[in-house]
């Protein structure tokens, strides 16, 4: 994914230490924003000395630029090439109005240049500028190593983490999710509070399933946009035994549920499939919603809106599709080993393999013949972050649970969408889990982004996270 980003940028500085400490930080993080992509937003060397923040007055300089750019700006860069003054950037931020991620970066002393001339005190000025930050309420991030020179690979790591922070925690504060149906009468697992999350910037549109079944059942086979969706379902996947009679009531389907979600401006969307779209409808949506995860517009099954919604955050986070599976069955008698499963709905990234097919189990009680578009493939060895987001309504709290772990190759004689995870302390996992109320939902992601949303969902949204 693009790193593609803007930032604003404060260099802080202090009068009695070397000006030429702050030209040299700008050279340095031009060069790294132009490598990795990043747009800096920051004072040029004329508006103060050198372009740096340690005034009052700069720091009113400085907070108007961004106040200016506050909607490109994702995140906020402040860099210590010297003690810095923790005054102008706490002021800075605070006067600017923006409330997004900041990250606090400070250089490295020399053990040779620790004479008047030359010394920095980052190290000390950094926990200044921290309390300070503290004390005005403003959430911040710190690198890992307490300082780090910006030309480092492991400051680019540091960065590149944080503007995934930066993408999870704009994303998640106007995320727009569509309920297309009801929750089905047996999942009180999937219960949620509509109230929590849009305290929380997240708006929940939902719609009747017999709006999005009369609009379908209106349109006929000899139609373009049937026509059109049915050719883009044939190129994503092969339709297998599936007949054509089902194949175009998926695409009537898919042309509807695209209708709804352009119409509302959505980003992320949890159908109602269980058992109503298969009795009424005759079709799984399945192949859609695994279209629309691999196009960023993540779709989960029985309404779980907050499974959904935990699609979405790590999607930010990583840049690649998310999978909402169940935690489904024990491997063998191995301890740290599960079987993850879905009827197939996952998004093709997932899926080598991918074939358009029906969904046995479904099948035993609503007829096999009604459930053609659900997709059958096995999940490749990969990396592996899992979670999940929930509402925990009797606390009136957004509660998470994260954790990494790895995808095996390990044989797996089953159908639909399946993978084997190995997961340290799994049994301790499944503990907290039960204890804790969560669903028997979880959402897989192919990446090792569990540092980034431990970040985004805790420091930043104010969440309750669990990181396994």
């Amino acid at each position: 994914m693009s790193t593609k980003a803007t930032l604003g940028v404060i260099i802080g500085n202090r009068d009695f230490f070397p000006d030429r400490l702050v030209s040299e930080s700008r050279t340095d993080i031009v060069a790294l924003f132009d490598k990795l992509n990043i747009t800096p937003v920051m004072l040029d060397e004329a508006s103060s000395k050198l372009g740096g923040v340690e005034t009052f007055k700069d720091a009113q300089k400085c907070a108007e630029l961004f106040a200016k750019h506050r909607d490109e700006i994702s995140g906020i860069l402040v860099l210590l090439p010297n003690f810095g003054d923790e005054k102008g950037v706490a002021d800075t931020i605070k006067l600017s109005g923006l409330d997004v991620p900041v990250l606090i970066q400070a250089y490295p002393d020399e053990l040779n240049k620790l004479d008047v001339a030359r010394r920095r005190d980052s190290w000390c000025g950094k926990v200044s500028v921290c309390n300070n930050l503290y004390q005005y309420g403003i959430k911040y991030t710190l690198t890992n190593s307490h300082v780090v020179h910006p030309s480092s690979a492991e400051f680019t790591t540091d960065l590149l983490n944080f503007v995934a922070v930066c993408r999870v925690v704009k994303g998640l504060r106007k995320v727009r999710i569509g309920a297309v149906g009801a929750r089905p009468g047996a999942f009180n697992t999937v219960r949620y509070s509509e109230k929590i999350l849009q305290r929380n910037g997240i708006t929940v549109t939902t719609v009747d399933l017999s709006e999005i079944l009369g609009n379908a059942n209106k349109l006929t086979k000899d139609d373009a946009e049937v026509k059109a969706h049915l050719e883009k379902i044939n190129a994503y996947a092969s339709k297998g035994v599936t007949p054509d009679e089902a194949m175009i009531q998926i695409a009537k389907l898919d042309v509807v549920l695209n209708h709804f979600m352009e119409e509302n401006a959505l980003d992320a969307t949890a159908i109602q499939c269980w058992t109503s779209l298969q009795k009424n409808y005759g079709c799984n949506v399945c192949t859609s919603m695994s279209i629309m995860s691999e196009n960023m517009l993540p779709s989960a099954c029985e309404v779980d809106v907050t499974g959904t919604l935990t699609m979405y955050a790590m999607q930010l986070a990583s840049g690649s599709p998310s999978a909402l599976v169940d935690w489904n069955n024990n491997y063998a008698d191995d301890e740290n080993k599960c079987v993850l499963f879905h009827c197939g709905n996952w998004a093709k990234s997932f899926l080598p393999d991918i074939e358009i097919s029906n969904a046995p189990i479904l099948g035993t009680s609503v007829g096999v013949e009604n459930t053609y578009g659900a997709l059958a493939g096995r999940t490749p060895a990969s990396p592996l972050t899992y979670g999940r987001i929930s509402t925990d309504d009797p606390k009136g709290i957004i509660k998470a649970y994260i954790g990494e772990g790895v995808l095996t190759d390990d044989t797996l004689n089953t159908f639909g969408n399946r993978a084997v995870a190995q997961i340290p302390d799994l049994q301790g996992l499944m503990q907290y889990v039960c204890r804790n109320g969560f669903e028997h939902h979880v959402v897989m992601n192919a990446s090792k982004t569990a540092g980034i949303l431990k970040e985004a969902l805790g420091n930043y949204m104010g969440w309750e996270v669990y990181t396994h």
